[in-house]
Formats: C-alpha cells, structure tokens, sequence
C-alpha cells in the first residue's frame, strides 16, 4: 500500500494550540493523534520555548508530511494580535527548521471548507469533523479546529500536490 501523506493541521493560540494529525485514503478519513497544547512558564519566553519543544514532540513522533496552519483572525485587541503572532511564529519556526511546507488558510476558508459556508459556528464544526472523522463525541474546539484545519488541506490536495 503506497504512503499516505500526514498532514498536521495547526490553531494557533496565545494561550492554547490545537494539533491533529490526518491521513485520507481516497475519500476516507483516519485521524492518528490529536491534543492541545497548553503552554507552561513562567514568562512569556518559556511559554513560547515549551509550545516549540511540544509541537517538535509532536512532529518528531508522527513525522508530518505537509503542514496546515491556520492564518489568525485579527481582532480588535492590538497585543492579542501580536501575543498570537508570536506564537503562530514558534509553530512556523519549528515547522521550517523540521522541512515541512506549510500552507496557511483562513479561518473562513477552513469554515466553508467543512460546513459549507465561512460564517459556520465552532459547534458546527466541532460536529462536521466528528462525523468525518467518526468520532464518538465531539473533541475539544481547539483540537477539532485543527482537524478541520487539516481536513481542509486535504480536501485542497490537487492544488497542494499531496
């Protein structure tokens, strides 16, 4: 049986970051792992360096072949904003430095991508990807927005030569 592609489907988040590594056989979905990361330190520069060491964990242990990041929403709240950069930048940073492309997309994209349409409800989601995956109950939001997120990129694999 020929190699499935792994995709790591990542949300970013200041304080929590989703991950979920996916495979797809012809229409069929197999989700390997999931979890959130929920950074641990004193200051922000060891929270950052335990969110790096993790997700390199992570992708050392299921060795990803493709990356799937979701782009953040910005919001109105200028160091949120910046606080989420720098987080998205240590996942970026870790995936550069292990060789893994990554694609971004937005959170409407992921949104139209698994319900339909870009204004869709984290529940909704929560729910479109249980019944994809064939989950028993729903995972936790940040988890299962990286599992859309990861979805989304395969459903996107023609253009993304997966």
């Amino acid at each position: 049986m020929a190699h499935q592609p792994r995709v790591i489907g990542i949300d970013p988040g200041s304080s929590a970051t989703g991950w979920a590594i996916v495979t797809a056989e012809g229409n069929r979905y197999h989700l390997h792992d999931f979890g959130v990361i929920r950074p641990k330190g004193n200051d922000r520069p060891a929270r950052l360096a335990d969110l790096a060491k993790r997700i390199a964990k992570v992708i050392e242990e299921y060795e990803p072949d493709h990356a799937a990041v979701e782009t953040p929403f910005t919001g109105r709240n200028p160091r949120s904003t910046v606080v989420l950069a720098e987080a998205r930048g240590v996942l970026l940073s870790v995936l550069g430095s292990a060789e893994i492309g990554v694609t971004d997309y937005t959170p409407a994209e992921v949104k139209k991508s698994i319900v339909g349409h870009g204004r869709a409800e984290k529940a909704q989601v929560a729910f479109m990807v249980s019944r994809l995956l064939g989950l028993r109950k729903a995972p936790p939001h940040d988890a299962a927005d990286a599992m859309a997120i990861a979805l989304t990129h395969i459903h996107h694999r023609p253009r993304q030569g997966l």
